[in-house]
């Protein structure tokens, strides 16, 4: 009776939480009648009525109801979670698993006790406690059904972050539940690393967050704190010291040293932090390194979690070629067959003018373009400049094409001064944003490049032209150069679209091992931090 009451309020617990899901709703398997008791996984099986009568009872939506239908038709409705002598490996190296995401999540929604109350009577003393049959299949049905919870949090991010609202247009992922519980069935719940639906930044990220939990531990986070203005090789100071095991601790610095001499060993450690942190790797201690390091390992954690979650968001893995800006790293990564082939400085948009976070396929190089000057940007910085200047249309090489209403339609000519350079690159979208070259490369030396009206400007604008048009044989790279030096605009439409991801990330591990940061220029992490970790938010 005990166990028919603790197996009644995990019904209660796990289908009250479930939400309505927005996926398309799945198609359902046929049922494979080719497996029978003679050939099964397990001698165990229930009848389909048994799981259509349960259906009913719970609050699922079609979504849901039909992953279930899907999963048990594809068994022949043989149990996943039970043998007859009790439950199978898979279903503790499921909780465990959830035990863990939930431990380096920090996310405690998806823990259900009585479901693990359950499972640790049934073992309780070290001996099996059976179950009647029909706890045995309530039982079984529980957990398939906190699996979809579970895989859906887990590996697509919280349903309860919309990400349009966070400013992310980039459209989320789907993951096939049916399939992933049908692997973790198969490895019986071990070596999920190998199918889990997430991609290897995300992997990477969640091993150094378990690593600042430690350093969290350690409660040896005091600020450092000194009245000079700055330090750098050659110093001595008590508070050195204090830097050098706070980079020794962050693993910046490889061996301990408690002198208070600034040696060559610090100013590289210096420099791989401030490489790491998106700032000018000088070696020098200012106030704005200091800062650094004085950040807390708390707000550390936060903001990898928040990368995490946005990196549930994005798909497990791309073996084709894509472009991945990274905005808050002022980058453009460049990737062939899903592997990076190169990486090049940019220029993006302004706090006041965001560049949108987004995807889209890259479809046209457009070299010596015209550069067709937004209505905004007429309207607040041309009209007004032609009021002070008759003649600063000519000056700028632009045109006047038309009119509309009272606003001219203005376009720059081709040319070396031309906004847009010498090549632009459309991914076509409703932001009017692309990628293009720029004749201020100036602004490249900086390491915070937030100057543009949202379009993204390369600082290797050529070098990108050729690698898109590296299959092209009638694109040489000499006519790519003449081309862009022509003065007359060309279009040239690509075999295959690239995809483009315009991406916000803000935390994640290089591919040489470095856990980077980066400053929230947008205010996107704050909009997510409300959501994850403020009550009531």
């Amino acid at each position: 009776m005990k166990q028919f009451i603790i197996l009644m309020m995990v019904l209660c617990f796990v289908f009250l939480s479930c939400r309505s899901r927005q996926n398309e709703t799945p198609v359902v398997e046929e049922r494979d009648t080719t497996i029978t008791v003679s050939n099964a996984y397990t001698q165990l099986f229930f009848d389909s009525i048994a799981l259509e009568h349960y259906i009913q009872q719970q609050p699922f939506s079609d979504s849901i109801a039909n992953r279930f239908r899907s999963f048990y038709n594809a068994r022949n409705y043989q149990y996943a979670w039970f043998f007859n002598d009790g439950p199978a490996e898979q279903a503790y190296n499921f909780l465990n698993l959830q035990s863990d995401y939930i431990s380096y999540s920090r996310d405690s929604s998806l823990y259900n006790p009585i479901l693990q109350q359950v499972f640790d009577t049934l073992k309780a003393g070290g001996h099996f406690v059976p179950l009647s049959d029909t706890n045995r299949l309530k039982a079984e049905l529980s957990l398939t059904s906190q699996f979809f919870r579970y895989a859906e949090k887990a590996y697509q991010g919280d349903s309860n972050l919309n990400s349009n609202d966070l400013k992310w247009y980039i459209p989320r992922k789907k993951i096939n539940e049916v399939a992933l519980l049908d692997s973790l069935i198969a490895h019986k719940g071990e070596k999920v690393a190998s199918y889990e639906p997430v991609n290897i930044y995300y992997q990477r990220l969640k091993q150094k967050l378990l690593d600042y939990y430690a350093i969290e531990k350690k409660r040896e986070w005091q600020p450092l704190v000194t009245s000079r203005k700055k330090l750098e090789l050659g110093d001595t100071a008590a508070v050195i010291a204090a830097v050098k095991q706070r980079l020794l601790l962050l693993q910046d610095m490889s061996s301990a040293d408690t002198s208070w001499l600034f040696t060559d060993s610090l100013k590289m450690a210096v420099e791989k932090f401030q490489l790491r942190h998106g700032m000018q790797a000088d070696g020098i201690i200012g106030a704005a390194t200091l800062r650094k390091m004085n950040e807390s390992p708390q707000a550390a954690i936060r903001k990898m979690l928040i990368n995490m979650e946005r990196m549930r968001w994005v798909p497990s893995e791309i073996n084709s070629d894509y472009l991945l800006v990274n905005i808050p790293d002022f980058k453009l990564h460049v990737f062939e067959n899903g592997s990076l082939s190169f990486s090049m400085n940019v220029v993006v948009g302004t706090t006041q003018h965001n560049t949108v976070v987004f995807s889209g396929d890259l479809k046209y190089v457009v070299f010596s373009p015209y550069w067709n000057v937004p209505a905004s940007i007429v309207k607040n910085e041309i009209m007004p400049g032609m009021e002070k200047n008759k003649n600063y249309i000519a000056r700028h090489n632009m045109e006047i094409t038309g009119y509309s209403g009272t606003i001219p339609i203005v376009r720059q000519k081709p040319g070396p001064n031309n906004s847009l350079g010498k090549v632009k690159f459309l991914f076509p979208n409703s932001y009017n944003i692309y990628l293009h070259d720029t004749p201020q490369k100036s602004l490249f030396g900086e390491t915070r490049r937030a100057f543009s009206h949202g379009c993204i400007r390369l600082n290797e604008p050529r070098k990108l032209a050729e690698f898109l048009l590296r299959n092209d044989s009638a694109w040489t790279a000499s006519k790519i150069t003449a081309a862009m030096n022509s003065g007359k605009e060309k279009y040239v439409t690509l075999k295959e679209p690239v995809k483009v991801f315009i991406g916000y990330f803000t935390a994640w591990v290089d591919s040489k091992g470095a856990l980077n940061f980066r400053d929230d220029i947008y205010g996107h992490d704050a909009r997510i931090a409300k959501k994850m970790f403020e009550k009531g938010a």
